[in-house]
């Protein structure tokens, strides 16, 4: 399962994707979420759904790496889905299934199934932002878009280094749980074995460790950037300075139709 998890990780390509400027790609990315959350049926995910395939085959990233994102929050689409089934009712329909107190209706159904396309596609869309852009890009693209907050004397160009560090260590503690959990099962250790407060008990050898290796890295990485004389943003220059080009106002032009047809779709079929 941990190797399954792919959030946080940069896939090197030169794909149409790939080469569109990091801003315009995280302002579509927030575009993206809201066709996602104001449309109102399935035709709406459709348009949606359909916009995000003509994005990912533009990219050159593969299904298999698709279906690899949902593994690790299939828990949380099936909980999403049982909630939605149980208490989503319909009084003036009968129940389509009756057991104890739970019944189920074909409203209940077709909300759980709306939800869980919504969540799959909210997931499949947000992984490519990391999928097609780099850390170090995706740094500067966030300081570019939150610089209009400098003028306050808000700290940019620190919390966009946070969020990146985050992103990039997540791949990097994944590894580390995976070989923390390899060295624990050589040792005897049952961690796939017994009832729930078992296998929690059994996760404290190996979060303890976690720990100690997260902060262990963490100073490790504030020690390499004080002797690199990292001072923050103040007159720190750029490898790759960000420009627009044709592509990403023909992507943003594109995003916009999709997100107005889906409005249309709201206002016609409600």
């Amino acid at each position: 399962m941990l190797n399954d998890i792919t959030i946080g990780q940069f896939f090197p390509g030169n794909s149409v994707i790939h080469r569109m400027d990091s801003r315009f790609k995280i302002v579509l990315e927030i575009v993206y979420v809201v066709m996602l959350f104001i449309s109102s049926n399935f035709w709406g995910l459709g348009i949606a759904c359909l916009f995000m395939v003509m994005v990912y085959a533009a990219s050159g990233i593969s299904f298999r790496m698709i279906l690899k994102s949902l593994k690790p929050v299939l828990p949380i689409i099936l909980f999403t889905a049982i909630l939605n089934l149980i208490f989503v009712k319909d009084t003036e329909a009968l129940p389509l299934v009756e057991f104890w107190i739970i019944s189920i209706y074909g409203k209940g159904v077709e909300t759980s199934v709306f939800m869980v396309l919504r969540i799959v596609f909210l997931i499949i869309g947000m992984s490519l932002l990391t999928y097609t852009t780099s850390p170090i890009v995706l740094t500067d693209a966030i300081e570019s878009l939150l610089s209009p907050l400098k003028k306050i004397r808000f700290p940019v160009h620190e919390l966009a280094m946070m969020m990146t560090i985050a992103l990039r260590f997540i791949p990097t503690l994944i590894e580390e749980t995976n070989k923390i959990m390899m060295a624990q099962k050589a040792r005897g250790a049952a961690l796939d074995s017994g009832g729930l407060i078992s296998r929690a008990k059994a996760m404290i050898p190996i979060l303890i460790p976690l720990f100690i290796s997260a902060f262990k890295r963490a100073n490790e990485l504030a020690t390499a950037m004080e002797c690199r004389c990292y001072r923050g943003g103040e007159g720190r220059t750029k490898l790759r300075v960000l420009k627009a080009t044709k592509i990403d106002f023909l992507a943003s032009g594109l995003c916009i139709c999709v997100l107005g047809i889906i409005i249309i779709n709201n206002v016609v079929f409600g």
